[in-house]
């Protein structure tokens, strides 16, 4: 992809690259601990390259990305979209919020059109049960030129597969039993999963982000979880797996994506 071309005289850092060009920069890893690592950063490098100042962070209630004076420094105006009236309150003070079911026939009435520039979301999609209709509602809501990004964990990976298959009272005890901090009153609760669209093979998910309406996607897939980590035995095996899918890029297997999409 070309970028975009502009006068000598334009700073570089100013130049409005498209976003394949900006994560490029970013020195992509397809490890795990690269994603958790740069979420962040490549939202803020995004935001900057390209001028987008209003964030909607869908699912931020309890654990907003930015805090409000990160986000004044960057110049963004965050907003904090969750299901949960409850979620939001236990944000710090300092945002503006809009609770609305992202998914829900609702969004784009209470979200409004054009309103954001950018909107994100981190270990949301996989509760979401209808993601085409998550996308539709955020092109809605993002202005031409938007960026939705999505960070979540992908099929089939083998802990996913397992929350899948099990039934949720019994994957939440073993889930709890292992994360003690993943219980309802837990630092990070677990929520019902789905996986509807969470893969990160780009033949899958392509073809329904043009119908909701975004030009050009960007899929990165990452490799590595944390979860065996505490069986070695498991671990062993499951990391031997890991560092051969990760070689190969199997995509089938991979246990996590970026999707970026803009409008």
């Amino acid at each position: 992809m070309d970028a975009h071309t502009t006068s000598p005289a334009e700073p570089a850092e100013h130049q409005p690259l498209e976003v394949r060009e900006i994560v490029a920069g970013l020195g992509y890893d397809p490890d795990f601990n690269w994603a958790w690592d740069n979420y962040k950063r490549t939202i803020v490098e995004i935001a900057r390259r390209k001028g987008l100042t209003r964030h909607l962070e869908i699912g931020g209630g309890r654990d907003p990305l930015f805090l409000p004076e990160e986000a004044a420094a960057h110049g963004f105006d965050v907003t904090l979209n969750d299901i949960s009236a409850h979620e939001l309150s236990l944000a710090p003070d300092g945002y503006a919020t809009v609770q609305c079911d992202i998914a829900g026939k609702d969004a784009n009435a209470i979200l409004g059109a054009e309103r954001y520039d950018i909107a994100y979301s981190r270990m949301v999609m996989e509760h979401v049960p209808d993601v085409a209709r998550m996308w539709e509602n955020i092109a809605h809501t993002l202005a031409p030129g938007g960026v939705a990004f999505s960070f979540f964990p992908t099929l089939y990976a083998p802990p996913y597969v397992l929350n899948r298959l099990i039934p949720e009272k019994i994957s939440r005890w073993m889930l709890e039993t292992v994360f003690p901090d993943r219980k309802n009153d837990g630092d990070n609760p677990k929520f019902p999963a789905y996986y509807d669209y969470c893969f990160s093979a780009e033949e899958k998910l392509v073809p329904m982000l043009t119908r909701a309406g975004f030009s050009d996607v960007v899929t990165l897939p990452f490799w590595g979880y944390s979860y065996f980590w505490k069986f070695p035995g498991i671990r062993r095996i499951d990391a031997a797996f890991t560092k051969l899918a990760r070689a190969r890029q199997w995509r089938a297997v991979s246990s996590f994506a970026y999707v970026i999409a803009t409008k």
